[in-house]
This record gives structure tokens, C-alpha cells and sequence, in this order.
């Protein structure tokens, strides 16, 4: 079979037409990446997840078993507990078994930012970039444990080069060069939201996306960076997403409460604020603890009540994971493939007749892995429990809800309450709400370490930023 003929098959004839009407040089290269398409895969996924009024769930749903869970300490014991778990990665770090792996490979077009989002500059007063904090943090940690935590950032074929380039121009953010990895995920071709066709981006190029969050773990192995973490001795990567600037980036406690219970994978959730808020939650598989993403699940589940009047499905994930090297190694082996989701978006595209379109509405169908999906593989896994306002203020729209105001907001809360246990006043506006304030975390990465850092009998009056000397 040739390929017009492949395209056929699997039920895209508009596009195998138009690679024999196309000119030679633009009919080429669209041939090459058509012939880089699992065509098998494609007519698969269309057909359940772009011509199917509900796309199938990936298991039957139930309840999570308390066990999955280590919730937030509400006693000596289980403070004692949360103790002896950050004891255990605090050693993890030192002893250089832990890597951390930033997600970064989408762009900040919802935030109206043209380039990679972790180039946004969120910090209200400096501007500075979320890449600016996340490396700062790593630094921090380094400092802190004596670790030589190595970073790794997932970018994607749209942002890759642009994400580079910011890194160097910006000297890797004060890190060495050669403890800054960059992996790039793969890409998966948009498809049009009605009739399943692929759409292309030009007259020779397919409109491509990244594969989501969870090609991770194939271009892990694909570039040979499982095999450098494990010369290494690497045994457990810590992954995190680019737009959440309160992320405890490998706090210890998660470290080690990971380690503890022996598991493969394991997550870090929050309480629901309520059933509608968009987060995956953590539930029951066919038996087995998983995440069921938000879109897939049912309305009158997410709002189910035990009862106590509290949330059935309470613990949402904030898409922080602690991954066992050697699970990840096994999932890429014996070749699992993750499940994909479909996600409707805008798409600009051309037509048939090679007339650019650019809708105003959501028009095509992108396919997903998500990285959480790795959770039905493993053979043990937890899922710990973290208060929102100290881990999770992500930044996803220009506006409103998740958004560079919401995540100020949280900061500067943040921050009033590390100043305030240091003994000193926060400083608030007429309304009593704290102004903007920045904490470098090279300074301090909690509030115990930033009342060993203030100098005794100093006020902060305004906005400010506080950081190291020099």
C-alpha cells in the first residue's frame, strides 16, 4: 500500500487527495509527517473519542480507600509521623537519589503571553519569570540538602528551542549549564471537533500539539535520560508543572512519605473547593487507585456527599508526582501505552483549499496522555495530602480564577504568615489584605527558615522584596 492508500484506511480520504494534488515540495513534506503518524492509532482514537457523544470511561469508578491517602497531620502521632517522612527525604537529597523534572512544554497563549509559559513574568513587583523562581528554588535546595539534584525540563517541539534560548540568555538562572537537561515530549495531530479529519497547520504541515504531560515517561526513555539518572543513582524523580509557583518542590516530607510506603508513584492532592472545580480526582479504577480527570467524571458523582456533608471525591490532584526510575523503566519496556483523553480546542487551519481559517470557537479535538494515568500500572501508590494555600496557586488563564491575580493573592497570603511566625508584623492595605511581597527562595524556602534569615527588630513597611545579601 502506498500512503494516499494508508490515509484511506483509516478513514482520512480528503487528506490522501490532497497529497496527490499538493506541489511536489509541499506534498513531501506533508507526506513525511503523515508517514510519522500511527495511522492505526488514529483512526482508533477518532473513533472513540471524536465520534462518540461521551467518550468511554477508563474503568468503573468508586471511592478511594482511606489507605491511598496520608492526610494532613491532626495529631502527635501523625505529626511525628510526618517528621520521620521528611527525616528520610532530607537523606534522599543528600545522598542524590532524587531528580527534579519540570513540565514546561506548553505556551502562555491563554494568558495572552506569546512564548513558553514558564517565561511568563508572574512576580508582582520584580516581574520576575516562573523559570526564574522554579530555578531559584532548585538552587535553594541544593544549598539547603547538599544535593546535586539535577533539573530536568520536558519542553515540546512548539517551545523547545525558545525555552533554550531563554535559559542561556538568562545564564540558566544562576544554575550550572550541565545540571540543566532539557527532553523533548512528542506530538500528536489535531483532528477537526465534527468530522475526525486531520488538519493542517500550512499546505505542507499537519496542525501537531504535544502529546501531553504524559509522553514523559517515553521521551524519558526515547533520549536515554533514564539510563543517565540511573548511572547516576538516581532512583526517584520528583515532577512538578511549570504554572504553579507555590509548588513545595521536593519538600522533603513527600520525599519521604513516598519512600515509606514503598511505592512506584505517588501524588500530591488537596481538598476540592467544591464538585465543579476542574481537577482530577483521586478515586477507584476497576479496584485500583487512579486519577479520573475532571471531564470524565460523572456530575452526579463529583457532586456525591458522605455523611458528614464532605465531597465522596474531595482529593483533587495538583499534578505533582514522586516516580520511581525503575517503574518508569518498566512501563517504557514492555511498551504501556498510556490511555489518551480528548481535549477540544481552537485550532487555526487552512482548507482544502489552502484559505486560512481561524475560528472563534473551540473546532478541533487534540489527543492527551496524561502522566497521572501511570497510577493503574503501579503495584503500590499514595497520594498525600497538602493545604492549598502553602502548595497550589497555578496559573492557567489571563483572568479570574487561576490566574497571575489569583496566584498573587496566594503568595502574598503565604508570605504574611511566614513573616508573621517570624515575629513580625505583615504589611496590609486599607482592607486589611497583605501587600505584594516576594520571598526569593535562595533566601527562604519555608517560614522557619525565613525567621533564621531576618535581622532581629527589622520592619517591612510596603511591598517588598526580600532576599539573600548581595
Amino acid at each position: 500500500m502506498n500512503l494516499a492508500e494508508d490515509l484511506r484506511r483509516a478513514g482520512q480520504p480528503e487528506l490522501a487527495r490532497l497529497l496527490e494534488t499538493l506541489p511536489e515540495d509541499e506534498a513531501a513534506t506533508l507526506a513525511a509527517e503523515v508517514a510519522a503518524v500511527d495511522l492505526d492509532l488514529l483512526a482508533d482514537l477518532v473513533d472513540r473519542l471524536v465520534r462518540t457523544d461521551r467518550p468511554e470511561m477508563a474503568g468503573e469508578v468508586s471511592p478511594a480507600d482511606p489507605s491511598d491517602f496520608v492526610r494532613i497531620a491532626q495529631n502527635d502521632e501523625e505529626r511525628e509521623r510526618d517528621r520521620a517522612a521528611k527525616v528520610l527525604g532530607e537523606r534522599m537529597l543528600r545522598d542524590g537519589r532524587v531528580a527534579a523534572v519540570l513540565l514546561a512544554g506548553g505556551q502562555g497563549s491563554r494568558l495572552g503571553f506569546d512564548g513558553p509559559k514558564g517565561a511568563f513574568p508572574f512576580a508582582p513587583i520584580t516581574g520576575r519569570t516562573l523559570f526564574w523562581h522554579h530555578c531559584a528554588t532548585i538552587a535553594a535546595l541544593r544549598e539547603r540538602h547538599r544535593a546535586p539534584l539535577p533539573l530536568y525540563i520536558l519542553t515540546s517541539p512548539t517551545n523547545d528551542q525558545e525555552t533554550r534560548d531563554f535559559f542561556a540568555a538568562n545564564d540558566h538562572f544562576g544554575l550550572e549549564p550541565q545540571s540543566v537537561r532539557f527532553v523533548v515530549q512528542g506530538t500528536l495531530p489535531a483532528v477537526d471537533a465534527t468530522t475526525g479529519a486531520l488538519l493542517r497547520e500550512s499546505p505542507g504541515h499537519l496542525a501537531l500539539s504535544p502529546d501531553g504531560h504524559g509522553g514523559l515517561l517515553t521521551a524519558l526513555r526515547r533520549t536515554g535520560t533514564l539510563d543517565e539518572m540511573a548511572a547516576a543513582g538516581i532512583d526517584t524523580m520528583f515532577t512538578f508543572q511549570v504554572d504553579n509557583p507555590l509548588v513545595r518542590t521536593c519538600r522533603p516530607e513527600f520525599l519521604g512519605h513516598h519512600e515509606m510506603a514503598g511505592a512506584q508513584m505517588s501524588s500530591v492532592v488537596v481538598r476540592k473547593v467544591g464538585p465543579e472545580e476542574r481537577m482530577g480526582v483521586i478515586a477507584r479504577l476497576d479496584g485500583r487507585p487512579g486519577v479520573v480527570e475532571y471531564s470524565d467524571l460523572p456530575d452526579e458523582l463529583a457532586a456525591l456527599r458522605d455523611d458528614e456533608g464532605e465531597l465522596v471525591y474531595w482529593a483533587g490532584s495538583i499534578a505533582v508526582h514522586c516516580i520511581d526510575r525503575r517503574f518508569a523503566e518498566r512501563l517504557t519496556q514492555d511498551g504501556v501505552h498510556l490511555p489518551h483523553h480528548r481535549a477540544l480546542k481552537v485550532v487555526p487551519y487552512i482548507d482544502a483549499d489552502g484559505r486560512p481559517v481561524d475560528p472563534a470557537e473551540p473546532n478541533a479535538v487534540k489527543f492527551e496522555t496524561f502522566l497521572f494515568d501511570a497510577l493503574a500500572h503501579a503495584d503500590r501508590t499514595v497520594a498525600v495530602e497538602a493545604a492549598r494555600e502553602e502548595e497550589f496557586a497555578p496559573i492557567k488563564n489571563a483572568t479570574g480564577s487561576d490566574s497571575p491575580e489569583s496566584a498573587r493573592r496566594a503568595l502574598n497570603n503565604l508570605y504574611a504568615t511566614w513573616i508573621e511566625a517570624a515575629g513580625m508584623e505583615a504589611p496590609r492595605d486599607e482592607h486589611g489584605e497583605p501587600v505584594d511581597i516576594e520571598i526569593d527562595p535562595r533566601l527562604a524556602l519555608d517560614p522557619d527558615e525565613l525567621a533564621g534569615a531576618l535581622m532581629e527588630g527589622r520592619t517591612i513597611s510596603g511591598p517588598t522584596v526580600l532576599g539573600p545579601p548581595g
